[in-house]
Formats: C-alpha cells, structure tokens, sequence
C-alpha cells in the first residue's frame, strides 16, 4: 500500500496482532461523496504545487489535479447508475464572522482564489463539475457531516456506502470519514481520487483510515463494483 515505506516492523506486527485492516466491503446502495473539490484546493489548471500556491495560497497542486482527473472517471461511471452524487462546499465569510476558532490557526487570505464566498476560488473545479441532480452542501467545519443536512440525505436515500472522493486528505476528507464510519457508513476512500498539500499526511491519514474507519480502495476497484448495477439500479435520488 502507499503506507507501507513508513511502517515500521514494530507498527506490522501491531497490525497483524491486533486483526486492524479487515475489510468491511461494498453494500448494496452507494453514494458518492465529492469533498471540497474547489478551486482554491487545485488551481486552475495542473501546475506543480510550488507554482501553483503563488496564485491559489491553498492549492494541493499537481496532486490535487490528477486526482480530480480520476474522480471525473468515478463520476462518469456512477451517473448512468443512478448512484446519488453529494459535493461539499467550503466557504469563509470575507470578514470572517463565521470562521470560529479556525481563525486561530489560519489567518484569513483576501484573495479571489482562495476559499471566501462567491469568489473564483470556491467554486467547485470544472473537472467534476455538478450535473442536475447532484447536491452540493455548503459547510463551515472540516466533516461534510458537521452542521449539514448530509445524513439525512443519505438516509432518505437507505444509502449503506459512501464512497470518498476529494481533499484534503489529512483534513476535511479524514474528518468526514470518521464521522461516516460513526454513522455506520460502509466508508471507502478512494486512493487515487483523494489529494493533499503534504506527502507524509496523505500517507498517514490513509493508514490511519483503513486500519479501522473505511476501506481504502482503488479506482478500479469501484469502478469494477459500479459496473455490477443494472442501469438506474442504485438510483437513489
């Protein structure tokens, strides 16, 4: 796995002792969650991350890039499906009233392309954008969860798999999974739809998550699951 260069052989003992890692699997009725898959999180077109932060301060780069390419691929499989498709988008206020105490550990950045409300930067990237029928879920705090109408989508829709999509890997997308598991989600991120700033987070936080919160899973693994359903079978909208 991507992980596995940071393992000790100490932590791979740990891991086979304690039975962590087992898969729980695919269900029977999926959605597919798109986190904060912005502007300000790629850039507008595929730079490397250093070039790309000198306009977009948040920016997650090439990475970033790539992985929205892989998720067009996710959602282009999944919409003839009729799987239900959520976006998260996160906004801060331009004078920063409803930051909280994120304003403690991040100065607010007065620029166009980054994440302030009805700018450039927070709309979702033209590479997964919205079709009709999709739903995008505003949001202040990291978890798509956290003060949004999301679960209750999900269960008005017997939603049992939510399969993970965006960025940032360490931050937003690992809250979300964390609370999706909590919900009894059978929560599958997928490795190389998910981005982040930092090499080391990224890998990290995708140990962390499949050794015990969700399945960590390959594109083509999803697509393999999606291509199963008859057409209009997962339609849950």
């Amino acid at each position: 796995m991507i992980w596995d260069d940071l393992l000790s052989e100490r932590d791979r003992k740990v891991l086979s002792t304690g039975r962590f890692g087992r898969r729980m699997g695919f269900g029977d009725h999926p959605a597919v969650l798109c986190i904060d898959c912005q502007v300000y999180m790629v850039g507008d077109s595929d730079e490397p991350h250093e070039e790309s932060i000198k306009q977009f301060p948040s920016s997650c780069g090439h990475e970033g890039w790539v992985a929205l390419e892989q998720t067009a691929k996710l959602l282009e499989a999944a919409r003839p499906k009729g799987v239900p498709i959520f976006y998260t988008v996160f906004t801060q206020s331009p004078d920063g009233s409803d930051a909280g105490v994120y304003a403690l550990k991040r100065d607010l950045i007065h620029s166009p392309n980054w994440a302030l409300e009805n700018t450039p930067g927070s709309e979702i990237s033209l590479l997964v954008g919205p079709h009709a029928g999709d739903i995008i879920i505003p949001k202040k705090k990291p978890s798509a969860f956290f003060g949004t109408p999301l679960l209750s989508y999900l269960i008005n829709r017997h939603i049992d798999t939510v399969i993970v999509t965006g960025g940032a890997t360490s931050n937003c997308v690992r809250a979300s999974v964390f609370d999706s598991f909590s919900y009894n989600f059978r929560t599958m991120v997928v490795e190389e739809c998910v981005f982040d700033r930092y090499e080391i987070s990224h890998k990290i936080s995708l140990f962390d998550m499949d050794r015990q919160f969700a399945d960590v899973v390959s594109l083509n693994e999803v697509l393999d699951y999606l291509s199963r359903f008859g057409r209009n079978e997962g339609d849950r909208r």
